[in-house]
This record gives structure tokens, C-alpha cells and sequence, in this order.
């Protein structure tokens, strides 16, 4: 008894033509997404910046201008010349009306309850105080965490918050620190937010590290910064 007809398998397609046609997918997808990102960027930049700005000027209430100064590692500080590439930390000086410094507007950043929060805080040197604070950026859980940019009671820790120096100026007589709410007692203290516990003690963690490196460099260099307003030299 003969064996039938042996039915030949399909032969597999060329892989070359598909692996072509792969590789050409991904580097239009790669065009495309760097397209996009370079078309985008300025905006994005000029928002962030626009941003910034109006930050600024919402932490010190009392100033009319503001100029940026870069903190070199040799220790001092220098106007930050529109267009020149940052190479250090910087601070965000404010000016009144007449041109005496309104205050600085440190910008900082820690871990959250769920990732990093960045904020902008003003620091009034003639008060040794901080005088307001913005949440630039949070991920916190919304309705909960997020009430460190909405709570009124919250907000209002950081009209007057005590950031003296001790005797030899080298460091926060007293560093802030959080409580629970309804517990506070001294003007270096955060009032908390019940429910949000973990987020209003990482604001107060925040600025007690930023504070500790700041205010002792703002107040031992002020002379660098007075006399500076954007109206200089027009």
C-alpha cells in the first residue's frame, strides 16, 4: 500500500524584509518623538520659567523685581548675567520699589509621601523669617497630601516662620521642625495637616535643610546682593 502525497510545510517568510521594516518604524518613532521634544522645548522652557517668576514674586509679597545670583564653591555670590550658563546653586533676590532687598526666594526639593516635592520659600532677611512658600512641584495623594498647596490653616505656617540665627551666625538657632496639628508653640514650628502627616513633616524637612545651608550664606554675604535691582544700569 503506497503512502500518499507528503504535504510540504509553508516556507518561513524572509526575515530580512521584516527586520527592515522594524528597524525603519523605529527610526521614524525615534524622529518623530525628537521632533516633538525639540519643537517643544522652548515652550516648555518659557512656561517653567514664566512659572517661576510668578512664584517668586507670590513668596515675597514686597518685591517689585527680582535678579538671580549663582553661589560659587569659593564662597560668595554673583548676578547671574541674563543668557549665562548656570554653573552652581542659585537664589532668586527680590526688590522693592526702592530697590532694598524685599527678601530671597530659595528654591529646594525632598522626598514625599510619594515622590519628590519641589517648592520655592522667600526668605526675609531683615525678619530672619520665611515669609511664604509655594509648591512648584508634588505627586502627593490627591485630596490628602496635595492639601500642602491648598490648606489655608497650612499655608499660614509660612508668614512668620523664625529662622534666626544663632550667636555665631553659623548655623539656625532653632531649626524648623513639624508637629501634629493644633500643637504648635514656637514660631520655628510647622503646624501639620491631620491626615497629610507624612507630607507637611517632609515640607518642614525641606526647608529645615535648606534653611540650615541658606540663611547663614545670605546673611553673612548680603552686601553682595543689595543695590542690585533689574533697573540698574537701563
Amino acid at each position: 500500500m503506497s503512502a500518499g502525497p507528503v504535504e510540504s510545510m509553508p516556507a518561513p517568510p524572509p526575515v530580512l524584509p521584516l527586520l527592515r521594516a522594524m528597524v525603519g518604524v523605529g527610526l521614524l518613532c525615534g524622529l518623530l518623538i525628537s521632533s516633538a521634544f525639540v519643537t517643544t522645548r522652548p515652550a516648555i522652557e518659557r512656561n517653567r520659567a514664566e512659572a517661576l517668576q510668578s512664584a517668586i514674586f507670590e513668596v515675597l509679597p514686597s518685591a517689585a523685581t527680582s535678579q538671580t545670583f549663582t553661589w560659587s564653591e569659593d564662597g560668595g555670590f554673583a548676578l547671574l548675567v541674563e543668557g549665562a550658563r548656570v554653573e552652581g546653586p542659585v537664589v532668586h533676590v527680590g526688590y522693592d520699589a526702592a530697590g532694598a532687598i524685599a527678601g530671597v526666594a530659595i528654591e529646594a526639593a525632598g522626598m514625599g509621601y510619594q515622590d519628590i516635592i519641589r517648592v520655592l520659600f522667600g526668605f526675609d532677611p531683615e525678619r530672619a523669617a520665611i515669609v511664604g512658600m509655594r509648591v512648584l512641584e508634588s505627586r502627593e495623594t490627591p485630596g490628602l497630601g496635595d492639601r500642602i498647596e491648598t490648606d489655608a490653616n497650612f499655608r499660614a505656617n509660612f508668614e512668620a516662620l523664625d529662622v534666626s540665627l544663632s550667636a555665631d551666625g553659623a548655623s539656625l538657632a532653632n531649626p524648623i521642625e513639624a508637629t501634629k496639628q493644633g500643637n504648635k508653640e514656637h514660631p520655628w514650628q510647622i503646624d501639620g495637616i491631620t491626615g497629610a502627616t507624612i507630607s507637611a513633616r517632609a515640607i518642614a524637612n525641606i526647608l529645615r535643610a535648606s534653611s540650615q545651608l541658606w540663611v547663614p550664606r545670605i546673611s553673612a554675604h548680603i552686601g553682595e546682593l543689595e543695590g542690585r535691582s533689574s533697573t540698574d544700569g537701563e
